[in-house]
C-alpha cells in the first residue's frame, strides 16, 4: 500500500511517499482504509519533532475517516464494511492515517453515520473534538450564556462556533473580515474584525457587558484580553502551543470577576469516544458541517502541511489517500 513517512524530522520536505506492507490489525484494533485524513498543525509537530519525537520511519494523521476493512480477533463493536472516523492516531503511539490502510485501536474510532460525508468526517477529529472538549466538557457552556471564540475561521473556531450555536448560546467570533458572512451562516450572533483597535469595547457592547465563555487559541496575546472582556465568574479554555500572555496578572480583571482558567489537550481526553459520538450526532442532525478549504492526494502532502501552518483559509484541508 502507499504510505506517506518521514524517515527523519525536519520541514515538510522530508515527507515521502512509500510503497510498504499493509498492516494488520491487533486484538482490538481495526483495519480501516482510510478515505480522509485531515491536516492539523500538530501533525506537523510530530514531524518536526517539536513535540517528543517519533520513531522513524513513520506515518502522520491523527484525524480519520474510512471504511473498516479487517477487524481484530476481540473486536465486537464493528463489522467489515462499517464506515467509521476517529482522532488521536499518528501521535508516536500508533502510525497515522496519511495512509491507505491505518491499524485503529477501538477507543479512538466510532460509527459515522449514514448522510455524513466522508470527507467531512475525515477531517472533524482534533477540531472538533477539542471545540467539545472546551466547550461542554471544561467550561460548560450554557443556554444563552454569551461565548467569545476568538478566531472563528480556523479548524478549531468554525466548530466551535457551531457546538455553541447547537447549545443555545449566544456565540461571538472574531475574524477577518472575508469569513465574516459564512460565519453568521454558522449560527455567530456577532462577527468582530479581530484588527479593530476597540475590539474589546466591541465585545463588552455584543456580549451587555461581559462574555461568560472564551475559547482562547493565541494564549500569548489575549489572556488579558479575555479577563477583562469577562463576565463575573467567566470560564476561559485555553489550547494552542503559545506561552502565555506576558501582560497577564491575576491581580486586575481575572481576580476580582473570579475568572476560571483551564488549558488543555485534546489528548488528554478520558475517553475519545464521547466526544467522537457528540460531534457525529451533531453533523447527522447538519448541526455541525467542517468546512473543506481543498484536498490533496498523497503526494501533495507537503503542500498540505505547509498550508496548515503559513495559509490563511476558511475551516481544514485533508488528503485523500
Amino acid at each position: 500500500m502507499r504510505a506517506l513517512r518521514l524517515h527523519e524530522h525536519g520541514d515538510a520536505d522530508v515527507l515521502q511517499v512509500d510503497e510498504i506492507d499493509r498492516p494488520e490489525p491487533g486484538e482490538t484494533e481495526l483495519l480501516v482504509e482510510i478515505a480522509a485524513a485531515g491536516v492539523n498543525p500538530v501533525d506537523t509537530y510530530f514531524r518536526d519533532g517539536s513535540y517528543t519525537p517519533v520513531d522513524v520511519p513513520f506515518s502522520p494523521g491523527v484525524d480519520f475517516a474510512g471504511v473498516v476493512s479487517e477487524t481484530g480477533a476481540a473486536v465486537e463493536a464493528f463489522d467489515e464494511g462499517d464506515r467509521v472516523f476517529g482522532t488521536g492516531i499518528g501521535n508516536g503511539s500508533f502510525q497515522g492515517s496519511a495512509a491507505e490502510y491505518a491499524t485503529v485501536p477501538t477507543d479512538r474510532v466510532v460509527h459515522l453515520p449514514d448522510g455524513v460525508d466522508v470527507t467531512e468526517a475525515g477531517a472533524a477529529g482534533v477540531a472538533a473534538v477539542t471545540a467539545w472538549r472546551a466547550l461542554i466538557d471544561h467550561a460548560e457552556l450554557r443556554p444563552a450564556e454569551y461565548c467569545l471564540i476568538h478566531g472563528g475561521s480556523g479548524g478549531v473556531g468554525h466548530a466551535a462556533v457551531q457546538i455553541a450555536a447547537a447549545v443555545s448560546a449566544r456565540v461571538i467570533t472574531t475574524a477577518a473580515d472575508a469569513y465574516h458572512d459564512a460565519l453568521e451562516t454558522y449560527g455567530t450572533e456577532t462577527v468582530l474584525d479581530y484588527s479593530r483597535d476597540d475590539l474589546g469595547d466591541a465585545v463588552l457592547e455584543a456580549s451587555d457587558g461581559g462574555v461568560d465563555v472564551v475559547l482562547d487559541h493565541r494564549l500569548d496575546e489575549y489572556l488579558q484580553f479575555d479577563a477583562e472582556v469577562a463576565a463575573a465568574n467567566a470560564r476561559v479554555v485555553g489550547i494552542g502551543e503559545n506561552e502565555p500572555d506576558p501582560g497577564f496578572t491575576n491581580d486586575g480583571p481575572a481576580r476580582s470577576k473570579d475568572v476560571s482558567y483551564q488549558f488543555m489537550s485534546m489528548f488528554n481526553t478520558p475517553d475519545l469516544r464521547v466526544p467522537l459520538r457528540g460531534v457525529a450526532h451533531l453533523m447527522q442532525t447538519e448541526a455541525l458541517s467542517i468546512a473543506i478549504d481543498r484536498a490533496y492526494d498523497l503526494e501533495e502532502a507537503a503542500d498540505a502541511h505547509r498550508a496548515v501552518t503559513t495559509d490563511s483559509f476558511f475551516g481544514k484541508v485533508v488528503l485523500e489517500p
